[in-house]
C-alpha cells in the first residue's frame, strides 16, 4: 500500500507522543519534601478529558493539515527531546480544537501531546529563550514547537509575587537590554563540584543564556562531561551519568531562571526563592521539563538570615544559587548539606 512521507511523519510523531499512566513509561511524579514544583502530588492518567481514540483522531486531522517541513521541525524537537536544536514552529494561535468537552488552543494541545499530559492551561506555562519568532514575523501566528515551552514551578508555600510569571509566555520577547555594546562583563560564574570536591575551573558567563550538560547532542556551553575527575564513588558514577542534558541558567529581565532539562529532578536552594521572613531556606526539587525563577537581583540585596547556618557561614551568600542533581539535601534528607550530594552546582552572581 502506498503511504506518503507527509503520513509517515505523522506515525512517527505519534509513536514519539509523551506517554501517560498505563502505557509502561508514564512520569508519576510525587512531591517530596523540603519544596517542590508540584505543589500536589500528580498523576498523569488515561481519565483526561476524551479518549485515546479521540485524541488519536484529532492529533492526526491536526498534523495532517501541517506543511511537510513544519513537521520534521516538530519530530525532530520531539524525538531528541529538545536535545537537538530546532526552529520555531509558527501555527495560528487562535485555532481551538475540542477533546471530550473540553476546548483547547492549538499550541495548548500540541504541548499536552507531545510533552505534558496533564497540562489545563497556559498560565502554566514560561516560555524559553530559544523560542525568539514568537510574534515577530506575524501576531496571529504563535511558536508551537513544544521544546521551546517549560512547566512553572508551584511551590508547596505560597509564593511571593515576584516568583509567579502569569501568561508572560504569550507576549513577544523584549529586546535584550541586559546587552551591553562592547566587551560585557561576566552577569555570574558556576563551579561544579563532586561532594566536598570542586571539579574543574569557574566557568565564567557573560552570554544571557548557558546550557550545563553532561551529555547534550548539540551541546554549547558548559560540558561537564569534559572535565577530568578522580572521584571513583560508585554513587557519584551513577549520578554523573544521570545528568544528561543537565539544566539551562538564562539571566531574564524579572530575574534568573532555571530550566531543568534533564530526565531527572535538580535540587535548588536560593535566598530569594521563598518568603523574606522565613527562618532557613528550603531546598526546592524541580522535575524535568519545569523552570523556576531561582534568583532575584532586588531582593537578593536586601535579604538577611541569621538562621540559616550556611547564610551566615558564607558573606556572599544571598548571591549564590545552589544546585543538585538527581539527589536532595536539607532538613528532611538523609544529607544534611550539599557538600554530602554526589554532584552540584554553586552558581555565583555578580553584584556589581
Amino acid at each position: 500500500m502506498f503511504r506518503t512521507r507527509r503520513s509517515g511523519l505523522v506515525r512517527r510523531l505519534w509513536r514519539s507522543r509523551a506517554p501517560v499512566e498505563g502505557d509502561g513509561e508514564a512520569d508519576t511524579r510525587t512531591h517530596g519534601p523540603g519544596g517542590c514544583c508540584m505543589g500536589k502530588s500528580t498523576k498523569v492518567s488515561k481519565s483526561n478529558p476524551g479518549t485515546e481514540a479521540e485524541l488519536k483522531a484529532l492529533t492526526h486531522s491536526i498534523l495532517k493539515k501541517i506543511k511537510e517541513k513544519q513537521l520534521e521541525v516538530l519530530l525532530q524537537a520531539v524525538e531528541s527531546k529538545g536535545g537537538a536544536r530546532s526552529p520555531c514552529l509558527l501555527l495560528p494561535g487562535k485555532v481551538d480544537t475540542k477533546l471530550g468537552q473540553q476546548s483547547y488552543s492549538l499550541p495548548l494541545l500540541l504541548f499536552k501531546v507531545f510533552r505534558w499530559p496533564d497540562l489545563r492551561h497556559s498560565s502554566e506555562l514560561k516560555r524559553l529563550p530559544c523560542c525568539e519568532s514568537y510574534g515577530k514575523i506575524n501576531p496571529e501566528l504563535v511558536c508551537c514547537n513544544p521544546h521551546h515551552m517549560s512547566r512553572l514551578c508551584e511551590l508547596e508555600s505560597p509564593p511571593p509575587p515576584y516568583s509567579r510569571y502569569p501568561m508572560d509566555f504569550l507576549k513577544p520577547p523584549d529586546s535584550q537590554a541586559l546587552q551591553e555594546s562592547g566587551e560585557r562583563a561576566h552577569w555570574c560564574v558556576v563551579a561544579y563540584w563532586e561532594e566536598k570536591t570542586r571539579v574543574g575551573r569557574l566557568y565564567s558567563v557573560q552570554e544571557p543564556s548557558l546550557d550545563i550538560f553532561y551529555d547534550l547532542p548539540q551541546g554549547n556551553g558548559f560540558c561537564l562531561g569534559q572535565l577530568s575527575s578522580d572521584n571513583k564513588s560508585q554513587l557519584v558514577q551513577m549520578v554523573r551519568s544521570k545528568i544528561g542534558y543537565g539544566i539551562q541558567l538564562s539571566r531574564e529581565p524579572d530575574g534568573v531562571w532555571v530550566y531543568n532539562r534533564s530526565c531527572y529532578p535538580i535540587f535548588i536552594k536560593s535566598a530569594t526563592l521563598d518568603n523574606p521572613d522565613s527562618r532557613t531556606l528550603l531546598v526546592h526539587k524541580v522535575f524535568p521539563g519545569f523552570s523556576i525563577k531561582a534568583f532575584d537581583y532586588e531582593k537578593a540585596g536586601s535579604l538577611q538570615r541569621p538562621n540559616d547556618h550556611e547564610f551566615t557561614q558564607q558573606p556572599r551568600a544571598g548571591f549564590t544559587v545552589q544546585i543538585s542533581f538527581v539527589k536532595g539535601w536539607g532538613q528532611c534528607y538523609t544529607r544534611q548539606f550539599i557538600s554530602s550530594c554526589p554532584c552540584w552546582l554553586e552558581v555565583i552572581f555578580n553584584n556589581r
